[in-house]
């Protein structure tokens, strides 16, 4: 017995797509059911979703519609409520897939087997895949940072400790491993993380599956992505925060301790952002107004070379990539920094929390393979359009205003802080300093003024 869940907030642009994908699960139809959770404070949006969600009723789905009168706790408020209905006591696992998410038919049957015989597996994690990664500069980079997250951080993860972090979506729990763990919480916005971590505490199992592969969409705008990271940053320090007395006091092996405190939380998200943004953005620039300074080739070039190089491997077409990818990486540490200090000191912007903005990219194709197999042939008025709804998303809209670029001032700020750097590096002979003072200097300068993605309205 399987509860899919896909919660939602103001996402117009592709609940269609995901609603379609998640009631075209292969499973027995009366072995699952859907929830669509629709925290929308827009009431087109809410008509249009509940709306939807009547369609794929009338065509023999079982789907039910939930949206909550107060939106408390954003995502983890929205799934805890879900989970406090009465008939949830009927199904032993749940599905999560956020809005923009497509998983294909055969999902549950690759993912809730693993379950059988091994009562101490609380998760299935499978991997992501990006219906637009190759749409523009921005979103092949985090194509680049994803593959490595997947590919080397989760799958080893997973296969010698059996724990990760959980990705907040494409996943499968046990809903007693939920109940045992506390269920879910409010208390950062990294419920995910927070979930998966007391899960490991109370010594139950993952496992990733990198060969299950679940479609979804990349940002493609800074703002967007820029508003994603700060959150994927700041949220892990509020959550190491609260979780370390737990940890530490925790019955578990001390190498699991160690593994929780020193990879899992502080070299990903903080040591690196840190290493990243006061080396290359505050003390190389500075030594090139004070002579007697000098920093060694090695850290300046070596060593940034090598861990680029070390995260590109798993997406190897994406090598031409690499030193936009380095000097973007560079740019970037400063939203992260600043995530991990209003993280680490519960600042207020610690607990922003923005819906990811999104393009619902599908084909036509996909939409319509999507379609229960009695409407591909024969459309009724309760049916799902899904033609209409291609056309719709593929037509251009003439309402679009053009919108102006932001200005970052802290990007601009340090771009010209670089800039300055290079010149007086090159006025002193320092030939690998100023190549990489310069472009790293170009870099910050196209991000704070928003030239790098695409700008959505």
């Amino acid at each position: 017995m399987v509860l899919v869940q896909i919660p939602m907030c103001n996402e117009k642009e592709v609940y269609q797509q995901s609603i379609a994908a998640v009631c075209n699960l292969d499973w027995p139809r009366s072995n699952f059911l859907v929830q669509v959770l629709d925290d929308s404070d827009d009431p087109t949006t809410q008509t249009l979703i509940r709306e939807e969600v009547l369609k794929w009723q009338q065509n023999g789905a079982r789907i039910v519609y939930r949206h909550r009168v107060l939106r408390d706790g954003y995502k983890a408020g929205n799934l805890k409520s879900a989970m406090s209905c009465s008939y949830v006591k009927d199904y032993e696992f749940v599905a999560i897939f956020d809005a923009d998410f497509q998983p294909n038919p055969d999902f549950l049957k690759r993912t809730v087997p693993h379950f059988k015989d091994n009562d101490e597996l609380g998760l299935v994690q499978a991997r992501w895949s990006f219906v637009n990664k190759d749409e523009n500069l921005l979103t092949r980079l985090q194509n680049i940072n994803l593959c490595f997250h997947f590919e080397v951080e989760q799958q080893v993860n997973g296969i010698f400790l059996n724990f990760f972090g959980f990705n907040g979506t494409a996943g499968v729990w046990r809903i007693k491993a939920l109940d045992d763990s506390g269920g879910w919480m409010e208390r950062t916005t990294v419920e995910d993380m927070d979930i998966a971590v007391r899960a490991h505490l109370r010594g139950w199992k993952f496992i990733f599956l990198n060969d299950v592969e679940c479609q979804c969409e990349l940002p493609e705008s800074y703002e967007a992505y820029r508003k994603q990271q700060h959150r994927w940053h700041s949220g892990p320090m509020q959550l190491f925060r609260l979780c370390l007395p737990d940890i530490i006091k925790c019955k578990i092996a001390f190498w699991k301790k160690a593994n929780l405190i020193f990879l899992f939380f502080l070299l990903r998200k903080l040591i690196l952002p840190f290493y990243s943004f006061t080396l290359f953005c505050i003390i190389l620039p500075m030594t090139m107004f004070v002579p007697e300074a000098e920093l060694p080739d090695w850290v300046v070039c070596y060593i940034p070379a090598l861990m680029s190089l070390l995260n590109i491997l798993p997406s190897p077409k994406s090598f031409p990539f690499i030193i936009p990818y380095l000097l973007f990486e560079n740019t970037m540490s400063v939203t992260k920094f600043n995530a991990m200090i209003s993280g680490l000191f519960q600042l207020g912007s610690a607990y922003e929390w923005v819906v990811t903005k999104k393009s619902g990219r599908s084909s036509e194709g996909d939409l319509i393979s999507l379609a229960p197999k009695e409407l591909k042939h024969q459309k009724t008025e309760s049916a799902p359009n899904l033609d209409a709804i291609a056309k719709e998303q593929s037509a251009p809209r003439k309402d679009v205003k053009k919108k102006h670029n932001r200005i970052y001032k802290k990007e601009l700020a340090l771009s010209l802080l670089l800039l300055t750097a290079a010149a007086r590096s090159l006025l002193s002979k320092q030939g690998i300093h100023f190549y990489f003072l310069l472009f790293q200097g170009i870099s910050f300068l196209l991000v704070g003024l928003d030239l790098i993605g695409e700008q959505i309205e």
